[in-house]
Order: C-alpha cells, then sequence, then structure tokens
C-alpha cells in the first residue's frame, strides 16, 4: 500500500489513496481513467503496487505501454442470459470438485455479483392494455426452470444477488439504482472510500461510464474468474481523448449524437483501446446524454466511452434519489482526487479526436450495421442496394418493399435517458390529436429500461398518447433489441416472400437477422422517431420533409408538425420528475410475488436433471483435458468473411421450427411451435452447439451454397452440419480450425460464441482481426486466436486444404508471430504470416491450463491441498 490519506465528507472520516501524493504534478496529464487505474492497483496490487504504478506514470512517455497492470474492479454485473451459462459453469466446477474430494462450498465468489433478468422478455403480445401482463406471464411459463436455477444460485453462493424480471435492464438499473460512484468499504476496522469500479458480462456495461464510473463488458469467462478473486489482467491501456466542442443544435437528440460518434470513431482501430471525452463540450451535456453515447462504446469499437465526474453527475444522482451524503461524499473524493472534470484540462492520449457538436444533425444508422450512419432524410438511398432492379407493386393497405415491420422503443441506449422517452411521447401526443396512426402491418412496441419510465410517462400524460398510437408498455426488458421481438404482423407475414420490410429500433443493434431473424434490414433511430416512421409505415421517404400522413381533416402531416423543441420536451420532463419515483418503482418491482413463488433446492450442489432441456452439466465445466496448444494440421471448419458477429456465430433470438436444434428439443418432449429463444437455452449446451453459425446471411466460403451452420467433410465430400461433422474428424483424431475475415466476433459478448467453437474442437480461430471481448472469450475456452496477414477470401480455400499450426505451449508469448503453413489438397504449401492475438501473460497461462475454468479448478485444489 502507497501512502494513504483521510478524507472527511458529511461528518464521517474516511481513508483514501493518496492519489496527488503517488503521481505528483504528473496526475493532471494523465486520463481520468488512468488515474483510476492507478487508484486500483496502489489499493489492491499489494507487492506488484509499486511496479504496476510506474507502468502507468511510464505511459505518460509514449501514450503507449506494453506492460502489464492488474485491475480488480469492485462488484460485478450480469443478465440472465450471461449469468446463466456461468452459474451453470460454477455448478458444474462445484461438481467436479466434489468428485475430486475437494470441498464445493470453498468456490464462491468473492465479489458482490448483481443479476437482472432482462434478457428473456418477448413481445408476444402489442398494442392491447393488458400487453405487459401477458407478455410477463409467457416469459415466467417459459423460463421458470432457469429462474429456479438462478434463484438457487442465491442460496448456494455467497453474494449472488438476482434482480427478478419486471425490475428492467441491468444497465439501466445500474444507472438509476446501484451505481454508487464512490464506493465504501471497511478494511481492518477502518471505512475506506474510493472509485466505484465494475464488469459486465454484456458488452454495453459501458452505459454507467457517462456517470464517471470507471466499467467495461468482459466475456462470461473472464467475469468467472474476476468472481473467483483473479484480477483482470491488461496491458496500460491506450486512450484515445475525442474532445469535444460547441453544443448541439435544436431538435438534435442524444441518439443522434451517440451514432455520429459510432460512425466518426469506427474509423480508428479501437480493439482494447479505451475513449474518454473531453474539452468544453462536454460539459453542455446532460448525464443522460452522456450515458446514451457511452452505451454504444462496443459499436463504436472502443473498451469504454468513458465521462468524468462534474456537476452533470451530482445532478443526475439527486435526481435519481440518491442520498444527499452520497452525493456529497462524490463531490468531494472526486475534487480531492483529481478526479473532478475540468473543460480545459488537455490531458495526455495516446491519439485525440476532435469532434463538434455542432456538427451533428438528426440520424439514422443503417440498414445493416450501427456505424453506417446517414441523415434522417437518407433511408430511401441506403435500402435500395438491398432492392431488386425492379422492385414489386404493393396493393392498396398492402405492405410493400421497405414497409416498416417493426417499430420499437426499446434498449438501454435510448429508454434511459428519459428526456428522450418525453420526446417520443410529446410526437405520439401530436399525433393523436390530428388522427395518425400506424398501418395494420407495424408491430409497435415500448419496452422502458426501467418500471421508473411508466411512472415518468404518465405522470406527464403521455402514457396515453403513446398506447393511442401503438406504443403501450410490453414489458420492461431488452426484448427487441436482443431479438426477443416475438411474431411479425399477419400483414407481413403474408407479404414476406415478396417485400423487404425493415425494421426501426431505439436500440444499438441492426445486423441482419438479429431484431428478428427474416428481417435483414434495420434502421436504429432515436424514440421520437421511431414513432415517426412507425406511422409513415414504410421508410420509402424523406422523413425530415415528405408527408407521413394526412389529418382527420385530409390534410398533409410532416414531421415538423409532429416535432417538438427542446423548451417542450425539458417543460413536460421538469414536471414529470420526482426522485423519490427511482426508489419506490424498483422496491415494487423487486417485491415480486411470482419470483417469491419459485421453489428452489437448498443445496450446496445442484441436483442435476439429465432429462432438462434449459440446465444441462456442461463437458467444459470440469479439470479439462490440458492445453489446445501445440503443433498439428487442422482442416478448416469453418471459412467466414469480415463482419462475422457473435449474433452469427451464436444466435440469441427464436429457435426456428425447422432447424437442428428444434429437432433435438421435440425428440425431448417440447412443442416445436414454442421452442423458446436461443438465448434461454444458454444453460443447455447441446441446443447452442447445433445451433452454431445458422444465422442466415452467413456464407461458409468452403462452399459457399450450402446451408449456413453447415460445411464440407473432407474425407467423404458431404456437406454436414457443423456439429456432425466436427465429431467425425474428432473421431478420426484430425484437428480443426475456423478462419474469418476483418471484426471476427463483434457485437454482444456472449460467451457461448466461444464455447462452441470449444464443442467443435477447433484449436485456434485464425481471423484478419478480433474484436476485443470475443478474443478474451476465445482465450478463456483454450481457443488460440491467431491474426492473419492474408484475407481468408484471398486464400481460395476448399475442403482438403490444411492448416499447419506451430503453437509451442512453452515457447507461446503475447502478440508473439505464430509459424502458419497451408497445405494445399492439390498439392504445395505457402507461409501464412500470423500473430498470436494474446494480450498478456495470464491469457498464457490460461492457455496453457487449457482454458479458465480448467485453471481456477486447479488453483483451488492446489490451495486445498
Amino acid at each position: 500500500m502507497t501512502a494513504a490519506a483521510s478524507l472527511t465528507s458529511g461528518g464521517r472520516r474516511y481513508r483514501i489513496v493518496d492519489l496527488r501524493h503517488a503521481a505528483g504534478a504528473d496526475l493532471g496529464r494523465l486520463p481520468t481513467i488512468h488515474r483510476i487505474l492507478l487508484e486500483n492497483v496502489l489499493r489492491n496490487a499489494g507487492e506488484d503496487a509499486p511496479r504496476a504504478a510506474a507502468a502507468i506514470l511510464a505511459w505518460l512517455g509514449t501514450g503507449w505501454s506494453g506492460e502489464e497492470i492488474p485491475f480488480l474492479p469492485g462488484r460485478v454485473l450480469m443478465h440472465d442470459t450471461t449469468c446463466g451459462p456461468a452459474l451453470v459453469d460454477i455448478a458444474g466446477m462445484r461438481s467436479a470438485l466434489a468428485e475430486a474430494g475437494g470441498d464445493p462450498r470453498r468456490l464462491n465468489p468473492v465479489l458482490p455479483v448483481d443479476v437482472s433478468a432482462d434478457h428473456s422478455l418477448a413481445v408476444d403480445v402489442f398494442g392491447t392494455p393488458d400487453a405487459m401482463r401477458r407478455n410477463m406471464e409467457r416469459e415466467l411459463g417459459r423460463n421458470a426452470e432457469r429462474y429456479r436455477f438462478m434463484k438457487w444460485a442465491t442460496k448456494a453462493l455467497s453474494g449472488v444477488r438476482v434482480h427478478p424480471p419486471g425490475t428492467g435492464i441491468m444497465h439501466t438499473l445500474n444507472l438509476e439504482r446501484l451505481a454508487t460512484v464512490v464506493g465504501t468499504a471497511e478494511r481492518d476496522g477502518v471505512a475506506w472510500a474510493m472509485p466505484d469500479t465494475l464488469i459486465g458480462t454484456d458488452s454495453h456495461t459501458p452505459m454507467i461510464n457517462g456517470i464517471g464510473v470507471l466499467a467495461w463488458g468482459v466475456g462470461g469467462l473472464e467475469a468467472e474468474s474476476v468472481c473467483f478473486g483473479m484480477p483482470v489482467m491488461m496491458r496500460v491501456p491506450d486512450v484515445v481523448g475525442v474532445r469535444l466542442t460547441g453544443c448541439l443544435r435544436p431538435g438534435v437528440l442524444a441518439t443522434d449524437l451517440a451514432l455520429t460518434v459510432t460512425e466518426r470513431l469506427r474509423r480508428i482501430d479501437l480493439a482494447d483501446r479505451f475513449v474518454e471525452f473531453f474539452g468544453p463540450g462536454v460539459a453542455t451535456l446532460s448525464a443522460g446524454d452522456r450515458a446514451v453515447v457511452a452505451n454504444m462504446a462496443p459499436e463504436f469499437g472502443g473498451n469504454s466511452g468513458y465521462f468524468p465526474i462534474d456537476a452533470q453527475t451530482l445532478r443526475y444522482l439527486r435526481g435519481t434519489g440518491r442520498a444527499e451524503a452520497q452525493v456529497q461524499l462524490v463531490e468531494d473524493y472526486a475534487r480531492r482526487q483529481g478526479l473532478w472534470f475540468d473543460p480545459a484540462a488537455t490531458p495526455r492520449y495516446t491519439e485525440t479526436v476532435e469532434f463538434d457538436l455542432g456538427d451533428v444533425e438528426v440520424s439514422l444508422a443503417g440498414p445493416s450495421r450501427p456505424q453506417d450512419r446517414i441523415p434522417a432524410s437518407a433511408t430511401v438511398a441506403a435500402l435500395a442496394p438491398m432492392l431488386p432492379a425492379r422492385p414489386a407493386a404493393a396493393a392498396a393497405g398492402e405492405p410493400g418493399d421497405g414497409a416498416v415491420a417493426i417499430a420499437a422503443i426499446t434498449s438501454c441506449t435510448n429508454t434511459s435517458d428519459p428526456r428522450l422517452l418525453v420526446a417520443a411521447g410529446l410526437l405520439a401526443r401530436k399525433a393523436r390529436r390530428l388522427g395518425l396512426k400506424p398501418p395494420a402491418w407495424v408491430k409497435t412496441s415500448l419496452a422502458p429500461g426501467s418500471p421508473t419510465a411508466e411512472r415518468i410517462l404518465r405522470r406527464a400524460g403521455l402514457l396515453e398518447d403513446l398506447e393511442a398510437v401503438g406504443f403501450g408498455i410490453v414489458g420492461y426488458g431488452c426484448t427487441t433489441c436482443i431479438g426477443n421481438s416475438g411474431p411479425l404482423t399477419p400483414a407481413i407475414e403474408r407479404a414476406m416472400a415478396r417485400i423487404l420490410p425493415v425494421a426501426i429500433l431505439s436500440g444499438n443493434r441492426n445486423f441482419p437477422g438479429r431484431v428478428h431473424p427474416q428481417l435483414e434490414a434495420g434502421f436504429l433511430a432515436s424514440p421520437p422517431l421511431v414513432v415517426a416512421f412507425a406511422l409513415a409505415g414504410d421508410v420509402n421517404r424523406d422523413i425530415l420533409a415528405d408527408p407521413i400522413g394526412r389529418s382527420a381533416a385530409g390534410a398533409e402531416i410532416r414531421l415538423a408538425d409532429l416535432w417538438s423543441t427542446g423548451a417542450e420536451i425539458d417543460a413536460a420532463l421538469a414536471a414529470a420528475v420526482d426522485p423519490a419515483d427511482y426508489a419506490a418503482a424498483y422496491e415494487k418491482a423487486e417485491a415480486s410475488e411470482d419470483w417469491a413463488r419459485l421453489d428452489v433446492p437448498e443445496a450446496t450442489l445442484f441436483p442435476w436433471d439429465e432429462a432438462s432441456t434449459y440446465v444441462r452439466r456442461p463437458p467444459f465445466a470440469a479439470f479439462g483435458a490440458g492445453t489446445r496448444l501445440g503443433a498439428y494440421r487442422a482442416h478448416p471448419l469453418n471459412v467466414l468473411g469480415d463482419d462475422i458477429t457473435t449474433d452469427h456465430i451464436s444466435p440469441a433470438g427464436q429457435i426456428p421450427a425447422d432447424s437442428e436444434a428444434a429437432e433435438h428439443l421435440v425428440a425431448r418432449g417440447e412443442d416445436r411451435r414454442d421452442l423458446n429463444v436461443f438465448a434461454a437455452r444458454r444453460g443447455n449446451w447441446q441446443v447452442m452447439l447445433r445451433g452454431l453459425f445458422t444465422n442466415r446471411s452467413v456464407r461458409n466460403l468452403l462452399a459457399p451454397g450450402i446451408a449456413p451452420g453447415s460445411t464440407i467433410h473432407a474425407g467423404s465430400g458431404e456437406a454436414l452440419p457443423l456439429w456432425r461433422t466436427a465429431e467425425r474428424y474428432e473421431r478420426d483424431g484430425e484437428a480443426v480450425v475456423i478462419v474469418a475475415g476483418e471484426r471476427y466476433g463483434m457485437g454482444s459478448s456472449r460467451d457461448w460464441a466461444a464455447k462452441g467453437a470449444a464443442l467443435l474442437g477447433v484449436r485456434a480461430v485464425l481471423a484478419l482481426g478480433f474484436e476485443r471481448i470475443h478474443r478474451s472469450n476465445l482465450i478463456g475456452m483454450g481457443v488460440l486466436p491467431l491474426r492473419l496477414a492474408r484475407h481468408p477470401a484471398e486464400l481460395g480455400l476448399v475442403p482438403g486444404d490444411r492448416l499447419a499450426i506451430a503453437a509451442d505451449p512453452d515457447r507461446l508469448a503475447p502478440r508473439a508471430a505464430v509459424a502458419v503453413t497451408l497445405h494445399r489438397a492439390a498439392g504445395g504449401t505457402e507461409a501464412l504470416p500470423a500473430t498470436a492475438a494474446v494480450e498478456t501473460t495470464l491469457e498464457i497461462e490460461i492457455l496453457r491450463a487449457g482454458g479458465i475454468i480448467p485453471l481456477i479448478l486447479r488453483r483451488f485444489t492446489a490451495a486445498a491441498d
């Protein structure tokens, strides 16, 4: 421990790490992110603290470092479809430990773990007053077994708290209720104060960066290791500073800013880099604005989207009902430690980006990637490349190409900022008064991030207006944003064979098939624009200028007739917000009678049921067979192009009735008409294995004409599902690898994308580039990520080609060259330069152990001995 100091706040005295003493004159030159990391290593790294602190300060010399530092967050945040697999792993590890003669009760998290049940709610019912009740009933009926398992974990494991269905989305819950910004803890009888820090098993965890909390998303496997006391090992990170100047123009909303930031920053290589916002423009943004931008960090490719603590942070904490003593502690601590934001400061950054807020316009992103921002007026041109040369004409009153199939106000991204919901409500009010309604083919829904939203909208008198134009509350959860959009309207279903419909949502991702497996095109938009496009019924117009409907009197109505000024929005919001709502809404939701009625086994070891189709003991939650490293020749099992997301690899949405996964479930008694979603089945490895790479837009370049999720078996020439081919290769003692292009594994941080690769027997993934969390998850499963210098499309791989990889476990090092040789089936060889996409020595240790789970089990066994 370095020199400590005292801080008095609210009449109470705290011990703190003395950052000003530790960094001296260099403190103001460090990015705020590095100041927080410096405090963390000084407080937690023990004997290694002086070296780690020196590495952080030495970073100032070049803005880059290869030195590793440990980071130990204060807490862990999960949601139900990432905690489910993680808890299944932990239950499996407990069983493995007991079978090895160990004490399974010792396997307990050492950090607080909060779990939000938010990813399972589907929009089965919409547009009726009882939609939320009926959707909740369906959710609990489908997922009761999973929820019982999660509730078992709260009794069997210490420090695990589950927030039941109805409490909202994890990131909104964190923002409005869990985050302290400055935390306190007792250590040896002394009260300490420190920055609130966390990691989350969802890529949008950085949303909390909007109020000054340093957090980022990790894979479920890395979270498991942190839960059991292993630090996050990381290079002293690169930090890209985004200097904000000016202010947003009238009519421009936080969503428009977030989409524009995403477009700009995706042009920069942000892999394994952090982003911090600074400059005078920051002060013009509310905490709500900042949280919307920070939420999009995975979309712009960074680990974070950090905004330092300032008066806007304090205003938000007071506005959400935090105790005044806590708010005062945040200010006192931040000012004392040099963490208080100075708009005039210019810290040292790895790279700096200039961004004028005045340049932002009303925007959308799409039709297939969140970084593809367009002016809101440009949907016709954006969709044109996806349409046939001569689109079929639609009959009167029927949907045609560009019809809006889904219009959803959804996701923590834009429903956590009450200003955006109020803006949508005001547009709905004006539309209602003019007699506008969406066409019958549009499926509309409103799924706010927390139950507080209902109170705000009702007090503002806007909830009835939203309901009148189809946007009644369908529940509190991720819903459409995560792919739980439910069935399409009958009109769209009838027309699907002849038209290209689109989704309009206020979410953060629009990858083909993500929102709904039948929808290839989607646009991200602010909540009021979602309502506007729903009213228009299609995207075949300039939404900013063209008519979107007619009044009851027959007059043309344009967006300008419906759009509210900033003053109107702020006035309605001021009248609607009550800080007391936040605690009251959450306490009511936490007191769920349905959750209380769930009966659970009280046992140290989970009683596995071989007949279960939701919770099965996974084969990888064991001591393992050893490392996948070494020298070997492997068949390319799957050869893929660019932008293969974790949605493509391991789907989250509805399980298709005619799929391999469906056949497996139906054979075990499940109803083919209601198989639930893949995300709900993540506790059953056999279902998830059969869903790998089955997204309709995935093409295996080994034979592009075969069905998604299939490959060619080199020995027989047969086209078979990936998992069946992998079984054959394993039976014959032959290795397999995956080959891919740029940005492999972008999107959600689902660890099943890596677990699936491991279950297929994949020893390495060779790609032009990896997204950070998926790269980490692959390592967590013992699978070596290798960066190629050549695109797989250039290689022209065919069945029978093999890749010889020399990855000696004793010689592998971070970012080391690895020899790869392509052996052509037709004869001849080619050397393929490759680099290990490994960043730390801890990652090397994990690969040598065969994955995180075997490493954890061996450490617990060694400690017991």
